[in-house]
């Protein structure tokens, strides 16, 4: 069984996708920054951390975007969320994956004059296809997720991200990223500035 602890438009939008993505059946729990949530004592006890995504897997938890996105590509190989049986994509991915978490995640709240600097090595590192070449992958979906939050809240001028622009439309046009915006947007933005 899974269960799915998160926030809409939060970092956990990213898994909630790839559960999407997947098909599989799971429980999704959402939290709202507003009514302190990720401080409750409950959901402490889960993760002491306070934060979301949380992927509870048959009662355990597991813990950060790029972990969670990678156990389900491993776990749920049909739906070719990552190559399979190749090294060298697992390591293209993870590689992906840290720049996205340690660059592009804290990019946003340094303005727009930053973000546009580190955004723009990763319109040229995406060029014009997916982040791993052929195939939409975990890699997509993370970045998607980062490029979002940047697209509807610093609003970058048209054409500053050519690549990420282009990539953004194909993602928006997919079922399972449309179902998980109307879930999310139902539930209600509460996104900390």
């Amino acid at each position: 069984m899974l269960t799915l602890y998160f926030a809409p438009g939060a970092s956990s939008f990213a898994v909630h996708i790839a559960l999407h993505e997947i098909g599989v059946s799971f429980e999704g729990k959402p939290m709202s920054f507003k009514n302190n949530d990720m401080r409750s004592t409950e959901f402490l006890a889960i993760n002491p951390e306070g934060k979301v995504p949380t992927l509870l897997i048959d009662g355990r938890p597991l813990t950060e975007v790029a972990a969670i996105l990678y156990y389900l590509a491993k776990r749920f190989p049909e739906a070719g969320l990552l190559p399979r049986e190749n090294l060298e994509a697992d390591a293209r991915a993870l590689s992906w994956m840290s720049f996205i978490a340690s660059t592009l995640h804290p990019a946003r709240p340094r303005g727009l004059d930053y973000a546009r600097q580190v955004y723009g090595i990763a319109d040229t590192r995406l060029g014009q296809g997916w982040a791993l070449g052929q195939n939409y992958s975990i890699v997509d979906i993370h970045l998607f997720r980062l490029y979002w939050r940047l697209f509807n809240s610093l609003k970058p001028a048209p054409g500053t991200f050519p690549n990420l622009d282009a990539h953004y439309a194909r993602v928006m046009a997919r079922p399972a990223v449309r179902q998980t915006i109307r879930i999310e947007t139902a539930i209600g933005y509460e996104l900390p500035a």
